[in-house]
């Protein structure tokens, strides 16, 4: 859907700015913590004069890119970047973005989004003050979509998390005898692998390493691969999986087991016992092992206490991820849809029916009445990729987070 043209938008602005989204892009999934900026400098007779973004987290902001080496060249020129410039107190990595403005003798500063962190924001109207045109809101559904992970940690405390799932026609993920390889076909396939390169974490259950041992691997050229997350209140995770760092060839991503604090607290009080030894084998093999706090149980539940993701997501959030993707199988989906923590599904549906006896994608959370089923909306149009269908829905519109 596109953004409605903001008051005074020229449709120069809005080239510009999609120019700086197309640059902000190129760092996706490679700036966490911080946010996908780019950046556009055009001089007062409508010439691009530079181009920067932002590469990765401690390196210059997209401002200071496009301004260096442009000395006087700048000055009555705008400025557009996609995120409004920060005006940080702290000097600790980088200058404020407002202090390379003002001191270039830029005369326009446009922005598409306000900065959603309180002790960032306000830069904007500093550069109003200082006697800049100042304009903004530019492409904003646009600009704010590209750092929906981003805003969703500065107001959630916590990522934007996207269930990832490959279906039949009736929703199945494997056949009655639990047959799964390959559902979709190859374009598929590596459309879904695409998204791990945006994601800066990958969830899954133990059971999905159980039964597919899978890799958990961008696979793109130069890919950056993403932390890794297994759920295990009982540290099942076998220590030949290929997800951990010892079988994982080439790949220096951080691997974490999400446990319980219980059971780590039994594994380290009894190191001989099985649970002691399953803890050393996988702290053998490379793997980071995370105490979450226990799941609240149902009631009438019986005492098996699980890993609590609501707390699993502020933990991540904390450790710098902004977006994760759930990969996990029908136990571990639903428990992300019942925790009214999933934001986005992204569905890819094979042209195949495979009837009654095969796990549906979705485990438990069963809803009383229609009026409490989550509901989604559709994001963009489907996608065809060879025979399969790619959908993609959100649980709200990102404004109202």
């Amino acid at each position: 859907m596109a953004s409605r043209r903001a008051s005074g938008v020229t449709p120069a602005d809005e080239r510009h700015m999609q120019r700086c989204l197309e640059l902000a892009a190129m760092a996706a999934g490679q700036t966490a913590p911080n946010p996908v900026v780019g950046c556009v400098i055009v001089s007062a007779a409508g010439k691009v004069l530079a181009e920067g973004y932002h590469v990765a987290a401690g390196q210059p902001h997209a401002e200071a890119v496009a301004l260096a080496g442009l000395g006087g060249k700048a000055r009555g020129a705008t400025l557009y970047c996609n995120l409004e410039p920060c005006r940080h107190r702290s000097h600790r990595r980088t200058s404020p973005c407002t202090d390379a403005i003002l001191a270039a003798g830029v005369a326009r500063v446009v922005y598409g989004a306000s900065d959603p962190i309180k002790s960032h924001a306000g830069g904007g109207r500093l550069l109003a003050r200082a006697g800049l045109a100042v304009t903004s809101g530019v492409l904003r559904q646009a600009c704010e979509d590209i750092n929906r992970g981003f805003i969703s940690v500065a107001r959630r405390g916590r990522p934007w998390v996207v269930q990832k799932v490959a279906m039949s026609l009736d929703g199945k993920i494997a056949t009655a005898a639990g047959e799964s390889k390959w559902l979709t076909g190859e374009a598929a396939r590596r459309d879904g692998r695409s998204w791990r390169k945006w994601c800066d974490a990958i969830v899954v259950g133990v059971g999905t390493v159980k039964a597919d041992d899978p890799q958990l691997t961008a696979r793109g050229a130069g890919a950056r691969d993403p932390m890794r997350v297994v759920i295990d209140s009982k540290l099942s995770t076998p220590p030949t999986a290929r997800v951990l760092p010892r079988q994982a060839r080439g790949s220096s991503a951080r691997v974490v087991i999400a446990t319980t604090a219980q059971t780590l607290t039994a594994a380290q009080r009894s190191p001989s016992s099985a649970l002691g030894k399953r803890l050393r084998a996988l702290l053998a093999a490379g793997a980071e092992v995370w105490p979450i706090g226990a799941a609240p149980l149902k009631r009438n539940a019986r005492p098996s206490p699980k890993v609590d993701i609501a707390q699993l997501a502020r933990v991540l959030a904390a450790q710098g991820c902004l977006t994760v993707l759930i990969e996990g199988g029908a136990k571990t989906h639903g428990a992300w849809l019942e925790a009214g923590l999933t934001d986005e599904l992204v569905l890819y549906m094979a042209p195949i029916a495979l009837g009654s006896g095969g796990p549906s994608w979705l485990a438990g959370g069963a809803v009383g009445t229609l009026e409490r089923a989550p509901r989604f909306v559709l994001a963009q149009a489907p996608v065809a990729l060879g025979d399969d269908l790619r959908l993609q829905y959100r649980r709200a519109p990102l404004r109202a987070i």
